[in-house]
């Protein structure tokens, strides 16, 4: 099946590299014309622009700074034209002992938040108003395993963003599918990029190798067909679903 994404713009936030670049790269490999978000390594952001084969842009935004996120996707807009779809990917993963101070823990929880959740709230809110004026627009949000299975006691702050990202897509996709949205979840185990290296560092690669049915971590690039395959419209009536790439580490 060749999937094209011809004439499609869409917006990958995280993506100069990891997860949201592999994605990035397949969409415009598909066709697509990529909005490259980054926060501030525009170095790095401008080397995958250059990779592309289709037109590209960079967008850069400090989703910690809501202020910043506020108003970010008209501003896009009308910049570029209409975007078709989002991909909302960005993160972070903070660990934070359960016995930290309180002021210390409490800061990493609310810059987890405010990344993971709260910015993309805000970003769903404006892409929605957007796209009910086309009657046409797709979510793909990133959320993970933890948001299920729950995550270890040093990455509370992360296993509880990401679970809220659920709720959130499923709200869009119950209730604004008639007027063209769908909303679709990726829930990834373990995947081999520099935030899960942070936690490898700390539990070991073996502790994360064990925790999977497969014999190799998943790739960024793992990802990427699957986000290119929603993002086309083939597969609208999955709107709402979870869709789990985590090596069998958590069936559900």
């Amino acid at each position: 099946m060749h999937i094209s994404l011809e004439g499609q713009r869409i917006l990958v936030t995280g993506a100069s590299r990891g997860i949201g670049k592999a994605i990035a790269q397949q969409l415009s490999s598909s066709g697509a014309e990529v909005l490259i978000h980054y926060n501030s390594n525009e170095a790095l952001a401008s080397t995958l622009q250059e990779s592309l084969p289709n037109p590209s842009h960079l967008c850069p935004c400090d989703l910690e700074n809501l202020e910043s996120v506020k108003g970010w996707i008209p501003s896009l807009v009308e910049k570029f034209g209409p975007i078709d779809a989002i991909v909302n990917n960005a993160g972070i993963a903070i660990s934070v002992a359960d016995d930290a101070d309180t002021d210390t823990w409490t800061e990493a929880w609310l810059k987890t938040m405010n990344v993971n959740i709260n910015a993309m709230g805000i970003i769903c809110k404006e892409f929605v108003e957007h796209a009910k004026q086309n009657k046409n627009g797709r979510l793909v949000n990133i959320s993970s395993r933890a948001a299920f299975r729950g995550d270890t006691k040093d990455y509370l702050a992360y296993g509880a963003s990401k679970a809220a990202i659920v709720s959130l897509t499923r709200s869009i996709a119950r209730y604004y599918g008639k007027e063209g949205i769908k909303a679709f979840l990726i829930a990834p185990g373990f995947t081999r990029t520099d935030m899960a290296q942070d936690f490898m560092d700390q539990y070991g690669e073996e502790y994360a190798l064990n925790d999977i049915a497969l014999n190799q971590l998943t790739e960024p690039k793992d990802l990427a067909p699957m986000v290119t395959l929603l993002c086309s419209g083939l597969a609208d009536h999955a709107t709402g679903c979870t869709i789990d790439i985590n090596a069998g580490s958590y069936v559900h």
